[in-house]
């Protein structure tokens, strides 16, 4: 007898088929750059992690410590039952890192972008995205409801067109953009389409996942790193180089009123955990107090850099920790195999496909806490492969 659910089989079949198919690997052991992976013990080359701060035993006694005075949970939504003094005191710690008027802390950076891109605009207005937008970018201006139309990666020129052609059309219009695109490892122009964006009346929303902790004399991010003071809606998570968990939005004292009262996935998501909260807090400290780890990390990623280039191997950018390696083109069945043979030598550093990406490439992250050792290593069974 047929189900409503046959079509589940008939899909899965296509995803098999197209060598698309996606399963979870299983950790056993505290994140760092070596991790036990289904029993076995494997160098780490693909978690965000980038300073090293998901083990570290500070945001651990931070995590402890909050978890003792507060309890292992929120128990409600922040206008509820789930504000506690220390979301207050992680907020301001964001806001002096990111050197904005307040920021706002979600449960997730998904549900940061989907919350703020829908609270600013609707269905009068218009959005212009990055073509390489982060999915919680683009899904956000699905739920807005607003006009939504790509520019093509990195092109300012291709960006300014379009202003040109649809601006004056719309009540309001959004520049969205990555500051660090997480599959590529690329930089967006930032300084560029903010002059775009004060020529057409514009807001901008950068997404700093992957540039938080990472960019900046005290890990700002790239707007810091670039000196940008207009003002901006910046988006990032706390769950990468800071090593915990959540998301963020910060800019003016008005915009995060706004949002108090606007965004609904705030409004109506159980507030962050204490001990994501309070190892946020640390991480934030360490990330100021201790700019050697960011140092440590760039100096590993001009160290993989060279090696790579010995070697002749291709990567998209060496622009920050993120190192994209194409092969074959972008070959799906290239880029499986040389996955796997990555990990039978012991090194976790997963093919990254279609449709998450447009061509299959070897997504390498490094972490300030790899040795030379390590990245030497990796190179070698590189070359042997």
């Amino acid at each position: 007898m047929s189900t409503p659910y046959d079509w589940l089989d008939r899909n899965l079949a296509s995803i098999h088929k197209a060598n698309w198919y996606r399963s979870t690997q299983t950790i056993t052991s505290k994140a760092g750059t070596i991790a036990t992976i289904d029993g076995r013990e494997m160098l780490m080359f693909a978690s965000n992690n980038y300073l090293g701060l998901a083990g570290d035993r500070r945001l651990i006694e931070a995590a402890i410590s909050a978890t003792q005075i507060y309890g292992t949970g929120s128990t409600g939504s922040r206008l509820v039952t789930g504000h506690l003094a220390l979301h207050e005191e992680l907020e301001q710690a964001i806001a002096n890192l990111k050197n904005t008027e307040a920021a706002l802390v979600f449960s997730s950076g998904y549900l940061a972008n989907l919350g703020a891109i829908s609270a600013v605009v609707g269905p009068r207005d218009l959005i212009l995205g990055d073509a390489y937008n982060h999915s919680c970018l683009k899904k956000g201006g699905l739920l807005s409801g607003a006009m939504s139309i790509n520019y093509l990666h990195l092109d300012i020129a291709d960006l300014a067109t379009k202003l040109k052609e649809y601006r004056a059309k719309y009540r309001r219009c959004l520049i969205t953009t990555d500051s660090v695109f997480s599959m590529d490892g690329d930089l967006a122009p930032l300084r560029k389409i903010m002059d775009l964006a004060a020529r057409y009346d514009c807001m901008v929303l950068v997404d700093e996942a992957h540039g938080t902790g990472v960019f900046g004399d005290r890990g700002g991010g790239l707007t810091q790193s670039l000196a940008i003071e207009q003002d901006l809606i910046q988006v990032g998570t706390l769950s990468k180089a800071l090593g915990s968990l959540g998301g963020y939005v910060a800019g003016s004292a008005k915009l995060i009123d706004y949002l108090r009262n606007r965004a609904a996935t705030w409004i109506y998501t159980t507030a962050l955990s204490p001990a994501d909260t309070g190892a946020a807090i640390a991480a934030i400290n360490l990330v100021q107090k201790e700019p050697e780890r960011r140092q440590q990390l760039w100096q590993n990623v001009k160290f993989l850099q060279q090696g790579l280039q010995d070697l002749g191997i291709h990567a998209i950018a060496f622009d920050s920790p993120i190192i994209a390696l194409k092969f074959g083109d972008g070959d799906i069945d290239v880029t499986m195999h040389i996955s796997q043979q990555l990990r039978q030598n012991g090194f976790f550093a997963p093919a990254i496909r279609p449709p998450t990406v447009p061509t299959a490439r070897i997504r390498l992250t490094l972490m300030a806490t790899h040795t030379t050792s390590q990245i030497q290593t990796l190179l070698q069974c590189l070359a042997n492969i």
